[in-house]
């Protein structure tokens, strides 16, 4: 099949040195029962066959390479810029959609012209067996989603449908400060704007790996998340009083993330200094802040073995 000039969907796939996994991520979207699509597949200056892989497809597949390795935000950014879609979603080299994903989320949009971003449930897997649903049986809010948005991300980029409508009218794309929660950053500004909708069944597979950026870099998430309520606050005046209680809950969020980095490396005291002002706008912490008393590995333990019950963000 040929690419058409102008296709309805462009699907961003960012990679680097993602040999391993990208001709099943790829061959995912090829897969789809809805074919009006384009790939803009941009290779992040790799190293392996990941270029060599992606240019054997035919043209609904359309190849850029980087001169030299950018953070990812700017490498997305690229990418976009080569986008001729009404509508931009996005995979990742080592994710998978199910067929049916286009299909079932674009008819979305035409409920509302105020729907900016459709999303969905996925899958989370690895190659060691474990599996799990990412919303399961407690569905995720819809529509103006953007105060439960400051109380916990919750959206897994490779889900996510744009209207490229919804890109234009914000100021900036994904800011390229930023390494593990570029797309937190954008999702969250866009949906200030504009409604969301959301595909009750899973859609995506979010393969767990060790080399995850988010798994290798979550000690930058608590700053990064920082940055992005400065912005937030910055950006629109009327947030701070609207929507106090979130803004609250957020920077809870924010200071256990920093109080776990503490927890690594034996500030057991610093641990609770940071968490004791938020205890009671997030009781949920009392938990990391009791268990503080007592060495990090027992913690970890906690939430190796039973994290689906004490989850704290």
């Amino acid at each position: 099949m040929q690419r058409k000039e102008n296709p309805n969907v462009s699907v961003i796939m960012n990679c680097l040195n993602c040999e391993k996994y990208v001709k099943e991520a790829i061959d995912s979207v090829y897969a789809q029962t809805f074919t009006d699509w384009e790939i803009i597949f941009w290779d992040n200056a790799s190293t392996d066959r990941s270029g060599e892989i992606a240019q054997s497809y035919d043209n609904r597949l359309r190849y850029f390479r980087g001169e030299k390795t950018v953070p990812l935000g700017a490498a997305r950014n690229m990418a976009l810029r080569q986008a001729k879609g009404e509508f931009i979603a996005f995979l990742d080299s080592d994710d998978l959609w199910l067929p049916e994903k286009l299909r079932k989320q674009l008819p979305l949009f035409e409920r509302d012209s105020d729907i900016g971003l459709v999303f969905s449930d996925a899958i989370y897997f690895s190659d060691k067996g474990k599996r799990f649903q990412l919303y399961g049986n407690k569905k995720p809010p819809s529509g103006k989603i953007f105060p439960d948005l400051l109380k916990r991300y919750f959206l897994c980029l490779g889900t996510v449908v744009l209207k490229k409508d919804a890109l234009i009218k914000i100021e900036e794309w994904f800011d390229e400060r930023f390494t593990v929660a570029e797309e937190a950053d954008i999702f969250m500004r866009i949906s200030y704007k504009w409604n969301c909708d959301y595909a009750d069944e899973p859609l995506v597979m979010y393969r767990m790996h060790e080399n995850n950026l988010t798994s290798l870099m979550s000690d930058r998430l608590p700053k990064e998340s920082e940055l992005i309520l400065e912005k937030l606050l910055r950006l629109n005046a009327n947030i701070i009083s609207k929507y106090k209680h979130e803004i609250d809950v957020m920077k809870a969020n924010i200071q256990y993330g920093y109080a776990m980095e503490d927890f690594k490396l034996n500030r057991r005291k610093m641990v609770r200094k940071r968490l004791t002002p938020y205890l009671i706008i997030k009781k949920k912490l009392w938990i990391p802040y009791f268990v503080s008393f007592l060495p990090f590995s027992f913690y970890k333990f906690l939430l190796l073995h039973f994290s689906r019950s004490v989850r704290i963000l």
